[in-house]
């Protein structure tokens, strides 16, 4: 039963990833759907960035960043969700950490 422990703490992973990248969002100004997709996040995160026109290019970059993990995450899709969660995790990462953001919460532990 390692395979069903292991696939349970992957899925309890991206849904709070998931939480915290749409908190992300909104704090860029998205509004956020109820249960958002990986692609839907990246493209209101994309949308938001590019409504910001008082923000530095290194920030702009950022947001960058973290739109391509998402769209690399969606990309995977369950295909490889160990990668999956990682991408998600460095976008999180890249959104969260810019100046006026919430500091991400959620800590992703796969061992």
């Amino acid at each position: 039963m390692i395979i069903g422990d292991l696939s349970a703490r992957l899925a309890d992973a991206r849904g709070r990833l998931i939480i915290e990248l749409s908190r992300a969002v909104t704090d860029w100004g998205g509004q956020v759907p109820d249960d958002p997709g990986v692609a839907e996040l990246a493209v209101l995160l994309d949308d938001a960035a590019a409504n910001l026109h008082d923000i530095t290019a290194s920030t702009r970059a950022e947001l960058a960043g973290a739109v391509g993990h998402l769209r690399a995450a969606d990309r995977l899709g369950g295909l490889l969700p160990a990668v999956t969660l990682w991408h998600l995790h460095q976008a999180l990462r890249r959104a969260a950490t810019l100046p006026g953001a919430q500091e991400p919460t959620a800590a992703v532990e796969l061992a």
